[in-house]
């Protein structure tokens, strides 16, 4: 892999990788994160950018096309620990595997999804650093974009405070207008992490658990 930055990263305890899904809007037979941008998977131009934040620990969730992920991870990240989710029942459940797989894991935990190829190691940086700045214990990546159709929009309330990640097929007219979208990166300390996996539920349109 190469080095994007050469400028010191925040370090965290573990990168987990959400890449087991199937990529059905794509109409392919190979595995979404397997496609390729620029000479790299998509899912090698997230572990590239992950690199420079020395993770003790890089999980990623395999499912969809798993063989094939895991022998392509094998290349690339052959330090990585490849986790399967045998069902593909959203990202919080993706997530709750992973961690599930380091049941010893202390600190700061980076959640990323796998097909993301277009981030960079200064963006990683640069929400870790505001995470560990801010004292939080949940930070999450957004983004605002011209057209935010089928992305899920972030509703905050009065004093401009996050309160929830609303998906396309569960939102409003209203909240279909916002703009400030959910980039699908998040930070978050591993014992609150845990505790809020096991309280997903899967009351929306998909029936998934969503990180």
């Amino acid at each position: 892999m190469i080095a994007q930055e050469s400028s010191p990263s925040p370090a965290v305890a573990a990168v987990v990788v959400l890449a087991a899904g199937q990529g059905t809007r794509m109409r392919s037979a190979t595995p979404k994160v397997l496609h390729t941008l620029g000479g790299r998977s998509l899912l090698g131009h997230v572990l590239a950018a992950a690199e420079p934040l020395s993770a003790g620990t890089t999980v990623v969730v395999v499912g969809s096309g798993r063989d094939q992920v895991e022998a392509h991870l094998a290349d690339v990240a052959p330090g990585a620990l490849a986790v399967v989710q045998e069902q593909q029942l959203g990202s919080g459940h993706a997530a709750e595997v992973a961690l599930a797989a380091v049941p010893d894991l202390e600190g700061s935990v980076l959640v990323v999804n796998g097909d993301s190829p277009l981030l960079t190691s200064r963006t990683l940086a640069g929400l870790v650093a505001a995470h560990d700045a801010a004292g939080s214990v949940f930070t999450v990546l957004t983004a605002e974009v011209d057209d935010p159709t089928g992305l899920g929009r972030i509703v905050r309330d009065e004093r401009g405070a996050p309160r929830a990640i609303v998906e396309e097929r569960d939102a409003t007219d209203e909240q279909r207008a916002i703009r400030e979208v959910n980039a699908g990166v998040y930070v978050a300390n591993a014992a609150t992490l845990r505790r809020v996996l096991a309280g997903l539920g899967t009351s929306n349109a998909q029936g998934e658990q969503y990180l």
